[in-house]
């Protein structure tokens, strides 16, 4: 076998709002305790329940700056116009270096800073059924008003567009079997 094909790599996804990415995540550390899943940075206040280290690594604009200065981010972006959130390459580097695979769970615009800084990661792009059911998926969250909701389906729209960017597409019909499919890219599965 060549060593692209034994050697675990980073694997990227990524995909619209509402899509079930943190749903097939979820299921897939349930699945596999030990999977190292990146933890972002970011820039914003912990919400309540939010750990620093488990949800988030919380820092200050500073320490951000630092990090991105001394090229110790992935990828990262300023999100909503007021809070920066990033993927920190030391910790995943290090489960590289010691043959474990790597997921990141991130968005478009950080997967592709992805495939620039770490060219042998695959991206797999998280897709809906239809474009229906994404919409139905993201109004029965009920979590966002009508305008955030609109705003989320405008920037889904630009997100699905980008769908030949990627090295697989996945589609999220069920959890369980996107979750097969999924553990199979990791070398996760049998």
């Amino acid at each position: 076998m060549s060593e692209s094909t034994t050697s675990p790599r980073a694997v990227v996804l990524a995909g619209p709002t509402a899509v079930g990415k943190g749903t097939v995540v979820a299921e897939l550390r349930r699945r596999h305790p030990d999977l190292y899943v990146s933890v972002s940075a970011t820039t914003r206040r912990p919400r309540p329940g939010e750990a620093d280290g488990v949800h988030y690594h919380f820092v200050t604009d500073e320490q951000f700056d630092r990090l991105v200065a001394e090229g110790q981010m992935l990828e990262w972006a300023l999100v909503h116009g007021c809070c920066r959130y990033g993927t920190p390459r030391g910790p995943v580097q290090a489960e590289l270096d010691a043959d474990r695979p790597v997921l990141l769970e991130i968005d478009l615009d950080g997967a592709r800073q992805v495939r620039r800084t770490l060219p042998e990661a695959l991206l797999v792009f998280l897709a809906p059924p239809s474009w229906d059911e994404l919409v139905n998926r993201l109004v029965g969250r009920g979590t966002e008003d009508e305008a955030e909701r609109e705003r989320r389906l405008l920037t889904a729209r630009t997100e699905m567009a980008a769908v030949g960017e990627f090295d697989h597409v996945v589609v999220n019909d069920t959890v369980a079997r996107a979750t097969d499919e999924l553990e199979g890219l990791l070398g996760l599965a049998g």
